[in-house]
């Protein structure tokens, strides 16, 4: 959405909120300042991170944090975990930074629960929080034997490691319990005690569901009826998969965690 919006153009209006905790480092006034009369070449992402590359640095970088996403006017484009309805109005409610281009395009980035984050960077993939994270499973999956000696000797629980940004970039918590549950691993294991068969599985696991879930560009409603994606919300103590098999709720690696225990060992 953002770069179908934003490359290309010229950054005519900028308006930011008076928010010094998601505008991060720079005062909102200075960052529309900056951004204004800049043009957008492209668009990337890292991770859980966006960001748009002008013509001359700094560069704006977007973090959504679990509620956050860019809205343009008339569409609908709701977090997956969030589920905070921004409204239908414009600017959409929870704005914290609204961007006018000189061909009419308009976008404005929310974050309701105020996790979301916008910085300045001269140069976004070799300064933080960019330069600390790991791997993206889309962009760069390690070979098998990189993946397995990443992994060795982790004492962390498999579901700790999947959400550790520095370990993979981009993994939120219902992508680390679907990739667990495809996988078959009991969340609560540690990386250091799977095996060669296990590791393996996990990385595939890993690349298919974050191929899936870009290739239906994020709609739940395009995720295989298979998934524990679909029954895995609120914690229901009556919640099981599309057959009856029951999913049970825990806590682990300080967040909540769906998994099968009959189907995950």
């Amino acid at each position: 959405m953002a770069a179908e919006v934003a490359e290309g153009r010229v950054i005519e209006r900028v308006r930011c909120a008076d928010d010094r905790i998601v505008i991060e480092d720079v005062a909102p006034r200075t960052l529309a300042r900056t951004l204004t009369g800049r043009r957008v070449v492209t668009v990337h992402r890292y991770g859980k991170q966006l960001w748009f590359e002008l013509d001359a640095p700094p560069m704006p970088l977007f973090h959504y944090g679990m509620t956050g996403a860019f809205h343009v006017p008339g569409s609908e484009h709701l977090p997956l975990e969030a589920g905070i309805d921004p409204g239908s109005q414009w600017p959409p409610r929870f704005w914290k930074i609204q961007l006018e281009f000189n061909d009419g395009g308009r976008l404005a980035m929310t974050s309701a629960r105020r996790l979301g984050r916008i910085r300045l960077r001269q140069d976004p993939m070799h300064e933080p929080p960019l330069s600390k994270l790991g791997f993206d499973p889309l962009l760069n999956m390690p070979t098998p034997t990189a993946f397995a000696h990443l992994i060795e000797g982790r004492r962390v629980t498999l579901k700790g490691l999947l959400l550790n940004q520095s370990f993979a970039a981009g993994v939120g918590n219902w992508i680390a319990d679907e990739v667990l549950f495809q996988a078959g691993l009991d969340p609560r294991r540690t990386a250091a005690s799977l095996d060669a068969t296990e590791i393996r599985d996990l990385r595939r696991c890993l690349g298919r569901v974050i191929r899936t879930a870009v290739r239906v560009n994020a709609d739940k409603s395009r995720f295989p009826r298979t998934w524990l994606f679909h029954h895995r919300w609120g914690r229901d103590r009556d919640a099981t998969l599309h057959d009856g098999t029951v999913i049970e709720h825990l806590t682990v690696a300080g967040r909540t965690t769906a998994w099968v225990p009959t189907r995950q060992h």
